[in-house]
Order: C-alpha cells, then sequence, then structure tokens
C-alpha cells in the first residue's frame, strides 16, 4: 500500500516542488490549497486535490485524516492587521485539526532561529506554531528550520531595474546562510516518503554556505549581466515605505524590520551545525542563473 502524505500550502514554492517530488517517488498525494483549481496541475501529475483554507478546522481536518504524514505550514498573509496574531490563530487552527484527524507524524516548517520566542519578526510567530505542536499528544514531529531562502532575492529585481543598484536593511558584510527552496522540498520529500520517525526531530537546513548580502549582489549581478552591481544599505524607512506601497500590512512591515535586524546583528550567522544533513546542494550561483537571471529578463 502506498503511503499518503497530506501537503498543505501545495500551491507555494515549497509545497509545489514538495508535492511533485513524493508524486515521483511513488507516494500518493493529498494537496492542499485554499482555491482547489489552482491545484489543476498537480492533479494531471497524479495528486488528489483538497480545498482547505487553513483556518477552517473541519475542511482541513478532513484533509489530514487518514493521512500516515503530513506537511504542515502557516501561509504568510501580508496585508494581515497583526502578523503575530495571524500566525498564532493559524497554528491554532491547524493543530486543532491534526487533533482531531488523528494524524500520528508531521513535518512542520519553522525557521532556522525557531527557537527564540521573541526579537525575529515572524520567526517568532513560527516558534509558537512549534510550541503548539509539540504540545499534541501522540504527535511525533520533525520540525524544519530552513535559513534564509534564496527566492527572497527576487523581490530586489524592482530596484536593481528601477536604480542600479541592489539594497536593503541588512549590513553587506554580515555571513549568514542561504537557501534554494527547491532544496528544502528535495530534503523533506525524503522525511515524509518514510514516515517511521518518533518524538521531536529539529531539522535545519542550511544551504550550501554562507554569504553576505554584498557578495550576493555581485553573484546575482554576474548573472543578468551586469558584473560589479552594488549593494547598499538601506535606512529602514525606505524598506518601509517600499513595503507599505505593495499593500503590507505596518504590523508585518515591523516584523521584516526586526527581523532584518536580527539577521544584521549577526543572529543567524553561525547558528545551526553545518554538516552533510544540514548543508543542501543549490548554490546561489546555480540559483542566479537558472532562477534569477530569467525572472529579471522577463519582468
Amino acid at each position: 500500500m502506498s503511503t499518503l502524505v497530506t501537503v498543505t500550502g501545495a500551491t507555494g514554492n515549497i509545497g509545489r516542488a514538495l508535492v511533485e517530488t513524493l508524486l515521483s517517488h511513488g507516494v500518493s498525494v493529498r494537496a492542499v490549497a485554499r482555491d482547489a483549481s489552482k491545484l489543476e496541475g498537480l492533479v494531471a501529475k497524479g495528486a488528489v486535490a483538497a480545498a482547505a483554507d487553513l483556518s477552517d478546522v473541519a475542511a482541513l481536518t478532513a484533509a489530514l485524516k487518514g493521512a500516515d504524514a503530513a506537511f504542515l505550514m502557516v501561509p504568510p498573509k501580508y496585508d494581515a492587521p497583526d502578523g503575530i496574531a495571524y500566525q498564532t490563530a493559524s497554528g491554532n487552527a491547524i493543530a486543532e485539526a491534526v487533533e482531531a484527524s488523528g494524524l500520528k507524524r508531521a513535518v512542520a516548517l519553522s525557521s532556522l532561529g525557531g527557537h527564540l520566542a521573541s526579537g525575529t519578526g515572524p520567526v517568532a510567530g513560527l516558534h509558537r506554531f512549534e510550541e503548539r505542536l509539540k504540545a499534541i499528544a501522540g504527535l511525533s514531529l520533525v520540525i524544519a528550520r530552513p535559513t534564509y531562502f534564496m527566492e527572497n532575492h527576487l523581490g530586489s529585481m524592482g530596484l536593481i531595474k528601477a536604480a542600479g543598484f541592489n539594497g536593503g536593511t541588512i549590513p553587506g558584510d554580515v555571513p549568514f546562510p542561504m537557501i534554494a527552496t527547491k532544496d528544502i522540498a528535495h530534503a523533506l520529500a525524503g522525511v515524509l516518503q518514510t514516515p517511521t520517525w518518533d518524538g521531536v526531530i529539529v531539522r535545519e537546513l542550511l544551504g550550501p554556505r554562507d554569504y553576505t548580502m554584498a557578495e550576493a549582489t555581485t553573484i546575482l549581478g554576474a548573472a543578468i549581466g551586469r558584473p560589479g552591481l552594488e549593494y547598499r544599505v538601506l535606512p529602514n524607512e525606505a524598506l518601509a515605505q517600499a513595503l507599505l506601497g505593495h499593500g503590507f500590512s505596518q504590523s508585518i512591515v515591523d516584523g521584516f524590520v526586526e527581523l532584518n535586524a536580527f539577521i544584521g546583528g549577526r543572529g543567524m550567522t553561525g547558528l545551526g551545525v553545518r554538516s552533510p544533513e544540514t548543508t543542501t546542494p543549490t548554490s546561489l550561483e546555480e540559483f542566479a542563473k537558472a532562477v534569477f537571471a530569467p525572472v529579471y529578463a522577463a519582468s
């Protein structure tokens, strides 16, 4: 009998790649999204669609019932009036559905720094998610703590095109690990396709190595034909204005400012233990050529 895995957030970068990887390994997948029509591509590849808003405990309970394991995540909501309150409510709803469904094993998406209760912006909300799931009796849990997504650099394209330089509030000389989201999916697929673990396990995912923002900018610039692209440190006000202009709530903006200050203060530098298990293969150079450059050219 094939293993059945429920994947929440199945239309996102990690969720979609996770569904596709599991299917390629012969695992049966129940793909969950708020809008089932967005799952048609995954259904064509063999997934079963389940429409459920992650705040709908009854619908999510049905999507989890009978699964051997599940991938659980709190999706971002950039216009939430209170970011931490949104994460807490969503995490509680997911946990209630887990309890009601009788699910025995789950992989929960958190973040590097998820062991900290405060001072990390939205990561503090993921800490609450971790703690709520850990409190569920009988649930064996893998807490996935990946580092800073390489895909976050896609948000710099408008600045690069308009101003001719890259910039952000993180100092350019602070090294910290970065990871491609496809590598997160591949690592977690390896866990979910054989759901036999017991207890609570923390799985850190640290990418190939540490990069500074200045070095990352040089790598991205080379991939888009802008050798020597410069990175400039911008004031928090500039970041806030840019995000507010794109519809982010003030609470979410404040969270990102706090997270960047945490990273800039070397909060992620040296966090986690680098080993063959925590190191993933895709370099920023590969990401820049395969993902960043094509999107940049098309934007």
